[in-house]
């Protein structure tokens, strides 16, 4: 492993094939012994970087805004090298998760809400697969003629690895060993006939036909002392390998012959979890119905929630692979390393998002999982989210049940919080710890704003479901803390120059603004968790407060690329300023607070922004966090620490449905309103697309509509959901620019209550099964 790390460490990373050339100033390289290139320092990209970090807005970010068209991918992904490396925890800078350095996949079929017992962990390079941990049981995968070398471990000679059809969780790589033979790879793990064991499948093609060499194709499982028995290698009673035609076992590796000026495909099938086995023959034509078993499966899987489709492939393919990387490891926070297990904030975050988008079992079970749990000493934080999100969860599928059931332990906290407010003289919580990574006992404003907001979203399941008692008492416990957490927000904010507002998230302990919030540990880490008491609803939405606390968002480093900025500690160690990366994990809160003030072009900026910068392409794999910067010494990809993340994937699922479905509040902080489409991006409305939502959960029942331009008009379809809480409905057609609103026409008569000038038709008090058709006109 050290030397493959080492060698990663020097730079073995050029951009792979034609998605890396069109990434920000390629490097330039040299070839080095056997055709690998090594790429060159770049001093200029480094300085590009470093000079946008520096700057107090989001440089890039504010450029892509000004395009008439708004932000785009390809503006995105333009600026940034992608993200490809697998950070470990640990110390050095050079430690990775795999021995190529390279991040996996996780794949598995989920059993129901609590995801799959066993996952296989699929290394992208296509170098090998492991089983549940880094550090368990793993197949390699070595590949050439007179020399051989791990597949992929050029990464020069690496297309960007794929997913089968975009977005299922079959891995698709090809590459060229130094003697230029070319392979094509494609791997999934799937639960089969004959066996209880989850399974992974390789195929694998090698072309020769150019080469005077005959090739081998070797797979090299970690466990020893296994023997043959016809098609399988076994110990006991247990199957470890399905072998191919054409295979030879010598005691240690499989080996495949291709002969020279040939073309071969060969198959190999690993164990997960060795279990017994019936007979199995591998071929073709078993490889091909596992496949199709697995793709079934999935189409299925998804088909039973909530769809929402949008016209950008690139982004409909990301939402339904992220979705599947959430089933398969539901309560996890990551898998295969040490951040496996979800901390409460996180699960609240993932558990709501997977419910919103129609799966009910993976909400539920995650929340589930919590009540088995003890509190960290971050207590009222987490007490704040179990409330907060079991309500969320009652809201979207009325269950009865699971209120009842954990009714005894939620109503347990009220007389902790109740016992805490009113014993400090402050009317707030006690301190207690900031948060896992900072030890200080402060008056966190994040964890008490949440533990107000779970209390006043809980009091209203409590009323829906016959506890007036425990509503009424949760609603005054809510009522003191508010009023205490206000006032010392009063005591405690500034306002600059500017005209932003700093308010500290360590409130009464005199906390002043930061110049550049990522220039300290502090600030950094103020940047990381303020979002949650933003999107709390704390800060009135469209209020002085909100809109001051935005501009001091925006002025002073807190996004790039509208991703989350962080120091990111784990990835640089000691940074100097302005190194630092991204954090988009808790991007999902910035999400909620600019959806909460209709700032639909910064929503957008984060989709792209997260889509091209935060996550891996082709296959939609992200980190806790990510470099920004590049790391001295290091490849010219970018890494990420412990990929990977079921919250950073909730933070791109949420700011997607935001763009179509946002849910207001009233002042009590029940449900009050629907606001559709309010941040589409301008392009998805162009002549021939079509954007639709279909039974989406919502707290006002499901809910499906459907836009499709044409030229001069948009045609609406619309359910509306069936609920007398539902007191304000509003469409948005956010038309492409030099495109505007002239008219509306509703079941065959001309409606009025509609804004030109932002394209805003106001539906409320309307009901039942609506046609809508929008006239639209160019600009003169």
């Amino acid at each position: 492993m050290r030397r493959i790390v080492v060698g990663l460490a020097r730079g073995v990373v050029v951009a792979a094939v034609a998605a890396v050339a069109g990434a920000a100033s390629a490097a330039s390289g040299q070839a080095a012994p056997g055709g690998c290139v090594h790429p060159r320092p770049d001093p200029a990209y480094a300085a590009s970087v470093r000079r946008a970090l520096a700057a107090g807005r989001d440089v890039w970010g504010d450029e892509l805004l000004r395009s008439p068209e708004g932000p785009t991918y390809a503006g995105a992904a333009r600026h940034l090298r992608p993200l490809l490396l697998a950070a470990a925890r640990g110390a050095g800078r050079h430690r990775y998760l795999t021995d190529s350095g390279v991040y996996y996949l996780p794949f598995g079929r989920p059993a129901g809400g609590f995801g799959t017992r066993t996952i296989a962990l699929h290394v992208a390079d296509g170098s090998g697969v492991l089983a549940d941990r880094v550090n368990g049981p793993r197949l390699s995968v070595t590949v050439g003629g007179r020399e051989r070398e791990r597949y992929g471990a050029c990464l020069s000679r690496l297309s960007t690895p794929r997913l089968y059809g975009g977005y299922l969780p079959i891995l698709e790589t090809r590459y060229a060993d130094a003697g230029g033979v070319r392979y094509r790879q494609e791997s999934f793990a799937a639960r089969i006939w004959t066996t209880r064991s989850l399974v992974s499948f390789v195929r694998l093609t090698a072309d020769a036909t150019a080469s005077d060499d005959a090739v081998r194709v070797r797979f090299t499982p970690s466990t020893r002392h296994l023997r043959r028995v016809e098609r399988s290698l076994v110990r006991g009673r247990h199957t470890y390998v399905y072998l191919g035609a054409g295979a030879r076992y010598d005691g240690s590796s499989v080996t495949y012959a291709v002969p020279a000026h040939t073309r071969a495909t060969v198959y190999l099938a690993w164990f997960v979890d060795p279990h017994r086995s019936e007979p199995f023959t591998l071929d073709g034509s078993s490889y091909r119905r596992a496949k199709r078993g697995l793709v079934d499966f999935w189409s299925s899987w998804l088909g039973a929630a909530a769809s929402l489709h949008v016209p950008e492939r690139r982004v409909y393919d990301a939402e339904r692979s992220l979705l599947i990387q959430n089933s398969v490891m539901s309560w996890r926070y990551s898998v295969g390393n040490s951040y496996q297990e979800l901390s409460a904030p996180e699960a609240s975050d993932v558990a709501q998002v997977m419910g919103a988008y129609g799966f009910r079992n993976v909400d539920e079970a995650i929340l589930r999982t919590w009540f088995w749990r003890d509190l960290s000493d971050s207590a009222n934080w987490g007490i704040g989210e179990q409330l907060l999100a079991s309500a969320s969860y009652y809201a979207l599928f009325r269950d009865r049940a699971y209120v009842a059931a954990h009714t005894p332990t939620l109503a347990s906290y009220l007389e902790r919080l109740e016992g805490e407010v009113d014993g400090n003289g402050r009317g707030l919580l006690q301190r207690e710890r900031f948060s896992a990574d900072i030890g200080a006992s402060v008056f966190g404003l994040h964890a008490q704003a949440v533990a107000w907001q779970g209390l006043r979203a809980m009091a209203s399941v409590w009323q829906r479901t016959g506890r007036a008692d425990l509503a009424g008492r949760a609603r005054t416990i809510a009522a003191r803390l508010g009023h205490g957490l206000r006032r010392a927000v009063r005591d405690s904010e500034t306002r600059l120059r500017e005209g932003s507002l700093f308010v500290p998230v360590r409130l009464l302990d005199g906390e002043r603004p930061y110049g550049s919030l990522t220039a300290s540990r502090a600030g950094s880490y103020w940047n990381l968790v303020m979002p949650y008491a933003l999107a709390s609803g704390l800060f009135a939405p469209h209020g002085r407060r909100a809109e001051g606390l935005l501009r001091y968002l925006l002025g002073h480093g807190s996004r790039f690329l509208g991703l989350v900025r962080a120091g990111a500690y784990s990835l640089y160690g000691s940074p100097r300023f302005p190194t630092s990366g991204s954090d988009q994990v808790y991007g999902l809160n910035v999400a909620r607070f600019l959806a909460d003030n209709d700032r639909a072009d910064q929503l957008v900026l984060s989709l792209y922004g997260h889509l091209a910068a935060g996550m891996t392409r082709g296959t939609f794999v992200s980190g806790e966090g990510a470099t920004i910067a590049p790391v001295p010494g290091e490849s010219s990809y970018r890494k990420m620490f412990l990929p990977p993340n079921a919250a950073g994937n909730a933070a791109f699922l949420e700011t997607l449905r935001l763009l179509l479905v946002h849910e207001t509040d009233g002042p009590a902080g029940n449900p009050r309103g629907l606001e559709l489409a309010f941040a589409t991006p301008r392009a998805w409305l162009r002549t021939g697309r079509r954007i639709a939502v279909d039974h989406a959960p919502t707290a006002f029942g499901a809910l499906t509509y459907s836009l499709t331009a044409h030229e001069g008009s948009v045609r609406v379809s619309l359910d509306v959901p069936d609920s007398h809480a539902l007191r304000s409905l509003e469409l948005r057609l956010r038309l492409p620019a030099g495109q505007r609103l002239t008219g509306v026409v509703l079941g065959g008569r001309g409606y009025r209550r509609f804004d030109p000038r932002t394209g805003t038709i106001d539906l409320s008090g309307v009901r039942g099964r609506l046609s809508l058709v929008a006239r639209t006109s160019r600009n003169p």
